[in-house]
């Protein structure tokens, strides 16, 4: 079974979640709960840091694309923190994904 980390920091009224390892087809759905457990609906902004990401495939990025669609109906900002020239933010550049939140270095 493949590894991933997800660890909650409250902010205030703010969440920063680290996600690291491997989200893939096996964890996907771990990783979903986990996300949606951190983050109550009064927030008021989240910030995704993926440097630790090593490897992100369309289950994954699933995952990603549900948490954008949720935080938007919710009204709450996405940013997504993802070293330029990672192999992450190449897959959220080729998805798309950036229509939805910005990626900042």
């Amino acid at each position: 079974m493949t590894d991933a980390t997800v660890v909650v920091r409250p902010e205030g009224p703010d969440v920063r979640i680290t996600i690291g390892g491997e989200v893939d087809l096996e964890n996907a759905t771990l990783v979903e709960e986990q996300l949606a457990a951190a983050i109550p609906n009064e927030t008021n902004a989240v910030t995704l840091e993926l440097a630790d990401l090593d490897y992100l495939d369309s289950a994954g990025l699933r995952v990603l694309f549900a948490l954008a669609a949720r935080l938007e109906v919710l009204q709450i900002e996405l940013r997504v923190d993802v070293p330029p020239g990672s192999h992450t933010r190449r897959v959220l550049q080729l998805s798309g994904f950036e229509s939805l939140a910005s990626l900042e270095a």
